[in-house]
């Protein structure tokens, strides 16, 4: 017979530590450790194939496919394995728009990982007020999947079935999996009622002007939207809706690799009791160090919204003022902001350029290399990219929003030669972009990238501002600005759209 829970936050917390699934820091934070697993499995990751939704998918490395009969057989054995032991369930909402949210019920194996869906999810005063259909996410970290009678690629699984409204992830502790295969979800679902999902994060001026901050894991989404200046909608997945930009969740899931208070002020004083620390090594005091990748580079905190002070209450804002593209340049070619039209950012939204810096996969190399993530998400969305660019452009041209690209990577010269820009310089570079003191009339021409950089800035000294200028030999950064501009046009080849946007990209 099931032995279901349902319990407070408090209650979860002191389960986790009964369980020895976790112990609690100095400042009162739960960390717990993944064990082999310590960030995303996309070759354990499917989506169920079923004539409703076959179609509409984007079918590849990405979106593999799984079969219906397989999938609802290993449902029935991970809940009964579950219904034999003593399980914790939630019911949150994925989406703060009360048009556009997704109710879910997530039973789960570990004390700890049904806190995390409470925290990363939102936790609705009433659930499903609107009476909508309702997802289930099961997750069973313990469960060990038979590759040959379970037809998994491994002890492990990630499964979404469109059909059923399901999510099975089986044999991995790793809690991210959980959030990602919601926003899978929703990037399939919200596009048909003509809303773009996005891999995002968002905040808002003191004014009530909203910016979005689109990139990677380790581009800074999540540290440059936690500003004490501006006020938190989200720092991950949104939705934008007509007159609305709306978080999809009701917490944050921020890196912790290298923190620092002065730095990352906010992230810092949200790490404590009711937060959820992973992967993180502490001291026998319990005091962590966030410089020390013992367990992975992808050290991992997660907190409710209300522990950043000045959070949006509403989880949601005017539709943007000012979009920002964050690229994680290795080459040092690029320069700290490029203004971009309607076509160079349909192209650099595409493109989704960034290095794998601090990357969310397991198995991923500690070493620097360059990549292109469509989207800047591409391993969590369904559809085709298209889908997606189409409906940017569109309301981005009718919003007349602004769109902004800006590196938060090296300068100077590449990984291993230059520097990484300071996190103060890009964050002057925001404040200035979201204060409109960019000015689009005194704009210089880089012809070989194909973009137009400001020629002063507000808070940022001059030398930054060009990159070539930064440069100590001017042959090496021409070489390097060829040699990205090639990576970009072999990447652009796949992708079937109007010449306009062929021709925005570099040189």
């Amino acid at each position: 017979m099931s032995r279901s829970l349902v319990l407070s936050n408090s209650e979860l917390i002191e389960k986790s530590v009964a369980n020895n699934e976790g112990e609690l820091t100095h400042t009162g934070a739960l960390l717990s450790l993944t064990g082999n697993r310590t960030g995303r499995s996309p070759n354990d990751r499917f989506i169920v194939k079923e004539n409703s939704t076959e179609d509409k998918i984007d079918w590849g490395d990405v979106n593999k496919p799984f079969n219906a009969h397989h999938f609802d057989k290993l449902w029935n054995k991970v809940n009964n394995y579950l219904d034999d032991k003593v399980n914790y369930v939630s019911n949150v909402h994925v989406g703060a728009n009360k048009d556009h949210y997704i109710p879910v019920e997530v039973k789960s194996e570990l004390a700890w990982h049904s806190l995390f869906s409470k925290l990363i999810f939102i936790s609705p005063h009433h659930f499903n007020e609107e009476n909508k259909e309702v997802w289930k996410i099961v997750t069973a970290a313990d469960y060990v999947c038979d590759p040959k009678e379970d037809h998994t690629n491994s002890e492990s699984c990630v499964i979404i079935n469109f059909l059923r409204r399901r999510v099975l992830i089986a044999g991995m502790k790793y809690a991210g999996e959980m959030k990602k295969s919601m926003f899978a979800v929703q990037n399939f679902l919200l596009p048909e009622k003509g809303v773009l999902p996005m891999h995002c994060s968002a905040n808002q001026t003191s004014d009530g002007r909203t910016t979005l901050f689109f990139g990677l894991s380790g581009t800074g989404k999540t540290t440059l939207s936690a500003d004490p200046k501006c006020s938190l909608i989200g720092d991950d997945e949104h939705g934008w809706g007509d007159g609305t930009v709306f978080n999809f969740e009701g917490g944050c899931y921020a890196k912790c690799i290298n923190l620092s208070q002065e730095n990352e002020p906010l992230i810092w004083d949200a790490i404590k009791f009711g937060s959820i620390l992973e992967n993180v090594v502490i001291s026998d005091a319990g005091v962590p160090d966030y410089t020390d990748a013992k367990y992975t580079e992808n050290t991992r905190v997660c907190y409710p919204r209300n522990f950043i002070e000045g959070a949006i209450p509403e989880n949601e804002g005017c539709e943007p003022d000012n979009i920002i593209f964050l690229t994680c340049d290795l080459s040092g070619v690029l320069p700290p902001v490029s203004v971009l039209d309607e076509n160079a950012a349909a192209y650099h939204f595409l493109s989704g350029y960034t290095a794998k810096v601090g990357s969310t996969e397991i198995g991923a190399s500690k070493s620097m290399d360059f990549a292109f993530s469509t989207c800047f998400g591409a391993p969590f969305f369904p559809r085709p990219a298209g889908v997606y660019a189409d409906l940017l452009i569109k309301r981005a041209k009718r919003n007349k929003t602004k769109v902004f690209l800006v590196n938060t990577g090296w300068t100077g010269g590449g990984f291993g030669v230059g520097k990484r820009f300071p996190i103060p310089v890009t964050r002057a570079i925001i404040n200035a972009i979201q204060d409109n003191k960019v000015d689009l009339t005194n704009l210089e021409y880089l012809e070989k990238l194909n973009l137009y950089i400001p020629k002063e800035l507000e808070g940022v000294e001059s030398n930054y501002l060009k990159p070539r200028d930064c440069w100590e030999s001017k042959d090496a950064y021409d070489q390097e600005c060829e040699a990205l501009s090639q990576k970009f046009k072999d990447n652009f080849k796949r992708f079937d759209v109007p010449q306009e946007i062929i021709e925005a990209g570099p040189k």
